[in-house]
């Protein structure tokens, strides 16, 4: 086995490390609005959902030079941003939207994406994702270490807004459920690999019985 302290290790090596055996990872592609109103949508793969109750997912954001990028400086400004899915058939456009733009330019705007109304945020939501998850900052937290420094933004969910078309019952009456084979999610590698969703197998939790004497 090979061991490695990761304090012998600069930002890059680290970085190359943990993308390539963190696999796959979620892909949040997330919009906000500056103060100036300009509709920023960029893609982050240090992303997962936090807790079910309360609602909470999170987000996290390195700094550029020791300076916010503008997702997380939009967030902390205006309270309010949207995660969308990442599909087969967008990523394409989310991949373009991780052009580093000036502030002042809209990635929405130069890339033709197709922005609508959220229900209950301000911040608009995109049409090309299939699932959207309306949130609003409920915690955020820096992590720092020599001259970088990371924004850790955390969620809390207001609203659910997805396709029928991928939708499907889950275990109770009321519940709904994103149908992987419908969605066709997108998931992230290493470097400039993603990954298609491969085949889906099942496998129940086991429960404990006490050994008999």
């Amino acid at each position: 086995m090979i061991h490695i302290d990761p304090k012998e290790w600069g930002k890059a090596e680290n970085y190359k490390f943990l993308t390539s055996a963190v696999i796959p990872r979620p892909i949040a592609y997330v919009t906000s609005v500056s103060k100036e109103g300009v509709l920023n949508a960029a893609p982050f793969s240090y992303f997962n959902v936090v807790s079910a109750e309360p609602p909470i997912l999170m987000v996290s954001i390195g700094r550029k030079n020791g300076v916010q990028k503008d997702t997380a400086r939009n967030i902390l400004e205006q309270g309010e941003f949207v995660v969308h899915m990442v599909t087969e058939s967008n990523v394409k456009k989310v991949n373009r939207s991780a052009m580093a733009l000036p502030p002042e330019e809209s990635e929405v705007t130069r890339f033709k994406l197709n922005p609508e109304p959220s229900r209950f945020v301000s911040v608009p939501s995109l049409k090309d994702a299939p699932v959207r998850i309306e949130c609003v900052l409920e915690k955020h937290l820096v992590f720092e270490e020599g001259e970088s420094a990371t924004d850790v933004i955390f969620g809390r969910i207001v609203q659910y807004v997805l396709d029928e078309k991928v939708a499907g019952k889950g275990e109770s009456e009321t519940g709904i459920v994103v149908k992987p084979k419908k969605a066709k999610v997108i998931g992230r590698l290493g470097g400039n690999r993603y990954i298609k969703q491969g085949k889906i197998f099942s496998l129940k939790r086991p429960v404990y019985k006490p050994k008999k004497r």
